[in-house]
């Protein structure tokens, strides 16, 4: 009899898992997720600020696994686990379980402010990047409609958080700013568009190198940024940021780039849980159980070199997915390897030429660190189709700043009245 395994959620995490078990004798794997693709989130920055299209980053379980003999897909939602019977609760049925692995990932972290959940937006999936995509560019047709009688709010595009997510969407928005806006709206003076980056830490990249840091705060000046230091957002209201200085911010444009939490499924003990992350074993086993297992962003894994976890980046979710479809090859727990993350780096891009990359024995800015981020993460695009159509829009904006892909697509009528 084969051993069935589910695997929840098809992240980074759950993909390299559900590939590295693809076709192997002996399991039948079952894949679940909320949506029928997996998407390549360092990149959905791109799709908000109109230069690659969804459909770029974006690859269906079911093309992947068309050819599969062991791989099923279901697009459902996983409610509840029911440990002591080795089944899932989806939102259309019921499954059970030999071996289950939990990779939900994460969502944007609003630290318990529903206003602010709201109000602003998040960029944790592809419909998140197309939301803020359309919101800023019918910013901009509501400005050349309304000129010198709009209100300051539409003016201001705030982005909270200076890590990877923000500065890499801050160098966006300043080039939009910089040039396309000009050329789409001749008759418009941008000089009073502001790109406010709003940063609790003293540094933009705060978990990089002095060096990047640095770095990247002058890329950011270069592109005309306004970066907020020490500054943490309080409140939003819909028309104004709220510091907790005292401050305020004009705007009707706030991202909300400033943290993660887990996504939890119901069913596991508060001690299972930590910093809204699993507790597991060197093995990612979930504590106090044999055959449940969490990888990736989800899983809170203390180690002699990470005793407060792993960094929740896509390195450790796919090497941990990796091990373990290693140990689930072995005959016996004995023979298990225990994880053990080594840091690769890290990077992130600010605009055209400006990039900063940390390797573990060798930093690097610049031009070159530009064309590193962009051979990287071109190889990591799943299809050849996609690799062309990002590299040909990526060279069609390097000899012209500019791309074709500003479009604003919008519910309905009749849907937004059934929502």
């Amino acid at each position: 009899m084969r051993d069935k395994i589910i695997i929840v959620g098809g992240g980074f995490a759950g993909l390299k898992l559900a590939r590295k078990l693809n076709n192997r004798k002996g399991q039948k794997v079952m894949l679940i997720d909320k949506v029928n693709h997996h998407m390549f989130q360092p990149l959905f920055y791109q799709v908000a600020s109109g230069r690659i299209e969804p459909s770029n980053i974006s690859f269906p379980f079911r093309k992947i696994f068309q050819r599969s003999h062991n791989v099923q897909f279901r697009m459902t939602e996983v409610q509840t686990v029911l440990p002591d019977e080795n089944k899932i609760i989806t939102a259309d049925g019921t499954f059970s379980y030999d071996k289950l692995v939990i990779a939900t990932g994460c969502r944007t972290n609003f630290f318990g402010n529903e206003k602010m959940e709201n109000l602003t937006f998040g960029m944790k999936n592809t419909q998140e990047a197309i939301s803020i995509r359309n919101h800023v560019l019918l910013t901009f047709e509501k400005l050349i409609i309304e000129r010198s009688r709009s209100d300051d709010g539409n003016w201001n595009i705030v982005i909270v958080g200076s890590g990877p997510t923000g500065v890499e969407l801050a160098g966006a928005f300043a080039e939009m700013k910089n040039y396309v806006l000009p050329r789409d709206y001749p008759h418009m003076n941008f000089r009073d568009l502001k790109i406010i980056l709003v940063s609790s830490t003293e540094k933009p990249l705060s978990v990089m190198s002095t060096e990047a840091q640095d770095k990247s705060e002058e890329y950011l000046k270069q592109l005309g940024v306004k970066f907020l230091r020490g500054e943490r957002v309080t409140d939003y209201d819909g028309d104004k940021v709220s510091l907790e200085s005292g401050k305020t911010i004009p705007s009707n444009n706030v991202i909300w780039a400033a943290g993660v939490t887990g996504n939890i499924i119901e069913g596991f003990e508060p001690d299972k849980i930590v910093k809204n992350r699993y507790i597991v074993d060197r093995y990612n086993r979930i504590k106090g159980f044999s055959n449940i297992f969490a990888i990736g962003d989800i899983a809170y894994m203390e180690t002699p070199k990470y005793p407060h976890g792993h960094p929740q980046v896509a390195n450790v979710a796919t090497h941990q997915a990796a091990n373990l479809a290693e140990n689930f090859q072995k005959k016996s727990h004995k023979d298990w390897k225990e994880y053990e993350y080594q840091d690769l780096g890290s990077m992130a891009t600010i605009g055209k030429h400006r990039a900063v990359v940390d390797l573990p024995d060798w930093k690097f800015q610049g031009l070159f660190a530009w064309y590193f981020w962009m051979f990287l993460h071109l190889m990591l695009i799943l299809t050849v189709r996609n690799k062309l159509a990002i590299f040909f829009n990526w060279m069609w904006s390097y000899i012209n700043r500019d791309s074709s892909l500003r479009l604003i697509i919008l519910p309905s009528k009749k849907n937004r009245t059934e929502q």
